[in-house]
This record gives structure tokens, sequence and C-alpha cells, in this order.
């Protein structure tokens, strides 16, 4: 909002100059965008919660409070009014009280021609476009007051009537910037006796422009509902200074003053005279609005002691009523002040003008006893510290994504996915339902700048409608397995390098995992597995090798191999809470026996069945088991491999006997042999 400083001295008396002036009102929660010395304009960027101040007089309450000097009166009439005549008569109807709680017209005989250098100059300083006397009167008011104003010419109005209603199926309009326009039956419009002439809140038709011939106008100023035009504005992707703001909330004690205050400068520059009362459609007024402010509360949220006579200086300043009470005050609100509903916004109010550097810089007591961290946020650190630690770096993506990335990791329940209902655009149309297509479009993102090498993570909530939200933790891995070092050659990642970095995780969060073989669609058959809880079975995540054709259409470059994993971090944070449980166990006493074991198994059968059955076949003193060997070739049959195991057994009592031993793995031979059909070699 661009404010011309001298038009502003003109509302109140401002004691400091322009600069200081700015700073004076940024301190009070304006943002300043730019300081015209030049133009002697300041352009302030005003929050979508104060509407109000998208005006000259709003910024002069502000200047009013800050400094404590008076307001001055704006000349809003009432003028003189030649008398109602009927061949001039207009009539105003409201169809839908919702979308148009209050309309008000007036008939005004013109002399169309150009304005006034001062009111041209100032129009122009504050960034609008001179036209003609009706329509910059139109403009100007919009500016002074923030009462968006529209001007029809009334001979161009069938029946000289207005209708305000919604439009009806395959009605069309012709805006004033020459853009014929297909209107939808939920968009408000005003309409005469036959068709539409202009969408409410928004921009005017150009069938009923004010033109050079123009004789009589139709001056509009209504409140129009903020969810309408903001509806209207986005489908029609309109915008204007009016419907900006139409889409916060205006006033609804303004369009009668806005009406006034246009016949009043009209008048005043011989561009027209009004006709008659004005027409004022106001089907249910709002009830004044009261709201308590306690004198305890104020200085208990502020942090220090607020006098009484800063509230009653302050609040009056900014267009509130103040009633004493024994506790505190009964606040009257402003019909301009929509955004104050509670008595923590009048707490602001006082503490934005008071001065926020006044608050002390001493926590303030504590009554209560602190809540504990939620524990999620724990998983998540942990979850961050293993994996940055095991060289992967963090990601951060929207949680709202296009539906062409999301499609391919719900393939097989596409009715999982949750929809936005109004997206921004179609990169954001449906909520994400795993972690993964944010981390591929990661990779992409890094290869596509000669980043080779790619290990990223992202932890967060994913959506589905059959369960509706669930945090979980992924990665993505591409190129080497390793730093290049002078010493060797670099290896590129393979599904076991992923594998081992989830075991990682998964240790650290104090929970053992087997990998099943399984199948997802959108990553490679044969390097697919299931992540599982080795207690209880329970399906906890998914590892394995992007599909090729996922990458391509996510433009990874052809022939990279991207291994990701994505797992629930509620089951491994159940587990992480498990660990508080455990005990420091003493360092072994007493020596080990490792026995290597070599069998021929079927190549189909999967590493993790012969470990479970050795554990199980097997006495508490086996310690460890883990493969260290895999051959294919000479000496194995066609379809079978050779798999060889290292066994470590201790006792934390006693030295284990070799024939102990011996009958241990004669126990594990037999039953890999009888379960798997396994030959030792």
């Amino acid at each position: 909002m661009k404010i011309v400083v001298p038009w502003l001295r003109e509302l109140v008396e401002v004691p400091v100059g322009t600069p200081e002036l700015a700073d004076t009102l940024g301190l009070r929660g304006f943002e300043v965008a730019e300081v015209d010395r030049a133009r002697d304009v300041i352009d302030f960027e005003i929050t979508a919660n104060r509407p109000d101040c998208q005006s000259v007089i709003g910024i002069a309450r502000e200047v009013s409070a800050a400094f404590d000097t008076p307001l001055r009166p704006i000349d809003a009439g009432p003028v003189a009014r030649a008398a109602a005549d009927p061949a001039t008569a207009a009539t105003v109807t409201i169809e839908d009280p919702v979308g148009c709680p209050r309309y008000v017209g007036q008939v005004v005989r013109v002399a169309i021609g150009p304005s006034p250098g001062w009111l041209a100059d100032r129009l122009l300083a504050a960034g609008v476009r001179p036209i003609n006397n009706v329509v910059d009167v139109t403009n100007y008011v919009l500016l002074e007051i923030g009462q968006p104003m529209h001007a029809f010419d009334l001979e161009r109005l069938a029946g000289r009537a207005v209708r305000v209603r919604r439009a009806r199926p395959g009605e069309t309009l012709t805006t004033l910037d020459g853009q014929a326009r297909t209107l939808a039956p939920d968009m408000l419009v005003i309409a005469d006796a036959e068709r539409p002439q202009a969408i409410a809140g928004v921009m005017g038709g150009a069938a009923s422009e004010v033109g050079d011939r123009t004789r009589l106008v139709l001056l509009e100023s209504a409140c129009f509902q903020a969810a309408s035009v903001r509806r209207t504005s986005r489908q029609l992707a309109l915008k204007t200074e009016a419907s900006i703001r139409f889409e916060r909330g205006v006033d609804p004690g303004a369009p009668l003053v806005g009406i006034e205050r246009a016949c009043t400068l009209l008048v005043r520059i011989g561009a027209g005279e009004p006709i008659g009362q004005a027409l004022d459609r106001h089907p249910a007024p709002p009830a004044p609005r009261a709201v308590r402010l306690r004198r305890a509360r104020l200085s208990g949220l502020l942090g220090f002691e607020i006098e009484a006579a800063d509230v009653e200086r302050i609040l009056p300043r900014l267009g509130f009523t103040l009633a004493r009470e024994a506790d505190g005050w009964t606040v009257g609100v402003p019909t301009f002040r929509g955004d104050v509903t509670r008595e923590v916004d009048l707490i602001e109010e006082v503490g934005r003008h008071v001065g926020y550097d006044r608050v002390p810089e001493t926590f303030p007591v504590l009554d209560r006893v602190q809540r504990g961290l939620d524990p999620r946020a724990g998983w998540d650190r942990l979850a961050r510290r293993v994996l940055a630690g095991a060289g992967a770096f963090e990601t951060m993506s929207f949680a709202f994504i296009e539906r062409a990335a999301a499609e391919p990791f719900v393939a097989d329940e596409p009715d999982t996915l949750v929809a936005i209902a109004n997206p921004l655009s179609e990169k954001f149309a449906v909520l994400r339902p795993s972690l993964l297509p944010g981390l591929v479009d990661a990779v992409g993102y890094n290869r596509r700048r000669e980043r080779r090498d790619a290990r990223l993570f992202e932890t967060g909530r994913c959506f589905s409608t059959r369960i509706a939200e669930r945090r979980r933790v992924a990665f993505a891995w591409t190129g080497a397995a390793a730093d290049e070092h002078w010493s060797g050659t670099a290896r590129a990642v393979d599904f076991f390098d992923a594998r081992g970095l989830v075991e990682t995780l998964c240790q650290a969060f104090g929970a053992a995992i087997d990998c099943v073989p399984a199948e997802r669609p959108y990553l490679v058959a044969g390097r697919t597995a299931e992540v599982r809880l080795a207690s209880s079975g329970t399906t906890i995540g998914v590892l394995g090798q992007l599909s090729p054709a996922v990458a391509a259409a996510r433009d990874l470059p052809a022939g990279d191999e991207v291994y990701v994993a994505e797992l629930d971090l509620e089951p491994l944070g159940r587990a992480a809470a498990a660990l508080a449980d455990l005990r420091v166990q003493p360092l072994p006493r007493h020596p080990s026996v490792v026995r290597d074991l070599s069998l021929e198994l079927d190549e189909r059968l999967p590493a993790a069945a012969v470990r479970g059955t050795i554990r199980q076949a097997a006495p508490e003193t086996l310690a460890s088991v883990r493969e260290f060997d895999r051959y294919q070739g000479t000496g194995v049959p066609e379809g079978r491999v050779s798999l060889s195991f290292r066994l470590t057994f201790r006792d934390p009592e006693r030295t284990l006997t070799d024939a102990e031993v011996q009958q241990a793995m004669d126990r594990i031979v037999a039953a890999v042999t009888a379960a798997h059909g396994a030959t030792r070699r």
C-alpha cells in the first residue's frame, strides 16, 4: 500500500519527517517496502489481517496512536442533492444477502472530463493511472478510506435496475479489460434487468463503462463476502485493487460513508450532482461487538505493568471505545476491525503502541510443570543422527506434491491418495503418500547438476485415506558406495549397501530386522525386500532399487541405479522405548569359539531363512551368525549356490569344550539339511 505522505498529513498531524515516520510505523508491525523521498511516498507491506490499513485513513489512525495526535475528520458530506426525478430513478435489489450483506447506490448527474491536477497527481503518486473525473473519484475514495467503489453508466443498465445475484449457467461478461469471461453459477454478479454488468467485488463490465458520453451514473459502494470474492478472483485469475480489499474483508459500515465522500468530491471538483437519497440496502446489520479487557491479563501476557492511562490513550486513537469496569474495560470494537475478536487481540494493539522494546528480557515465572517432549521428536532426531553419521544429507520437501509424482507409489492402492480441495497448482494437487517422491526428485535435481553421487534422506509425515497420517524415515542412494580414494577404484552402490544402512538405522533403535523378498510396482523385481521386525514379523517398511520407468518419469539420467528405503518410525520408536529397560552387561570373561560352515543351497533361497533355521537349532551359546562368502561356479551344480557362515559360540560362565561346540554344529547341520535340502561342503 503506497501512502502519499502529504495526503496523510491532511488527515493527522505527523510531527516527524518521512524517514522517521516509516521507522515508527515499522516498529508497530507495518513492514516498509520502500521510502520514495522524491515523491514523498512510503510503500507498506500490509498483512492480510489488517485490511483497514489498506487506506490512508487506516494508516492515519496508527499515526494518531503512535504520536498521540488527533485525527482530522474527512469531509464526507452531507452534500446538497437535486430532487428525486422518476426519469432518473434506479432500483437496487439484493437477491443473495450472504454474498452481499450491504449495497449502497447513488444516482449522480455528471459531466465527464479530466480530473483536477491535485487529484490526478495523488493518484499517480499512489500508483493509480487517472482515467476521468468520475472514475478517478471512485479510486480516490478507495485509497483514502479503503472502500472499493464502481460507477455504472445508468442509461446502459436495462430497466435502470441493479440486482445482486449469482450468475446463471452459461452467462458471460466482457470485463473492463476487454476479456470475455464465462461465469460460473457460484460467482456473484451485479446484473441489470437482463444480464450481468459486473463481477461483484472484482471488476466491472465493458457494456456499462463510464465514457465521454455518460450523463448519469450509478455509484456502487458495497460489502461483498470475502470468501466469495476470493474464490471468484482465483477462478478467473483476475486480481484487482478492489478484490484485494474485499477478499480480506472490508468495513460493513463504510459503504454509505464511501458514497457520501464520493459525492462530496464530485461536487467539489464540479464533476457531478447527486440526485435523490442514497439507496442503502442492508438486510441484516451486524450487532455491535464488545470485548472484555482485564488489567491483570494485559500485564500478565505482555510481561510488564501497563498503565491504565496508556490503554485509555492508545485504544481510542485506534477507533475503539472504552467503558471502565472494576477489573479493566469493556471495549467496543469498530466495524473496520474485523480482526479483533478476543482479549488477546486488544492486548496486541496495546503492546504494539506501548512498544515491544519495553518487554523485559526475563522469562516469566513458571507455575506448572513443563510438559515432556513429544517422543516422536526424539525418533526424528535419532534417525537424523544415524543417517547423517552414515554420510547422508538431509532434505526437506513439500507435503503437497503433484499427482503424477505420487501415483507410482500407490499403484496398488490408487484410491488412498488424499487430494487437495483447492490446490494452488497441479504441482500441489495431493498430499504425499510417501517420502520417496520428494527424495527421488531431489536426487534428480542433484544429478542434473553434475552431482554424480547422492545419498539423501528425509523424515516427515505421509498421508493416505486409509491411515490418516504416519511418520516415516526414508533415504535414496545413487552413485558410489563410498567416497573416492586414491588407494582403490570407487564401487557403485548396490542392494546390500542399502540394506546395511537400513540395518544400521534399525540397530540404533534397538530393533532386530529381517529382509524378506517382496514386490512393489515402483521397485525392481528381485531387488526388493520388505523390512520386518524379527521379534514379531511386523512389516515396517520396504527396501529396493527404484524402477527405471519411475526414474525416467522423474527425469533421472538413464542408467542410474537408485536404491531407496522407507520405514515407519512408530514401530521403531516403540523398539527404542524398550531400550530403557536394558542393563549394561560386563565384557565376556571367557573366550569364544568360532566355527565356519559352508552349505550348498538352492540359489533362490534367502540367506535370512538359513540364518533363522541356524538360530532355532543352535543352543543359547550361539552369540552370532553372519555370512562371509557366496560362491557359484566350478564345483557347484547349476541352480545351486555355496554360502559360508561364521558362527561364534560363547558361554558367559565358563569356557566351552570342543565336544559341546561340535554337538551344536551337528544339530545345526541336521536342521538346515532337513529344512532347506542343504549339503555341507
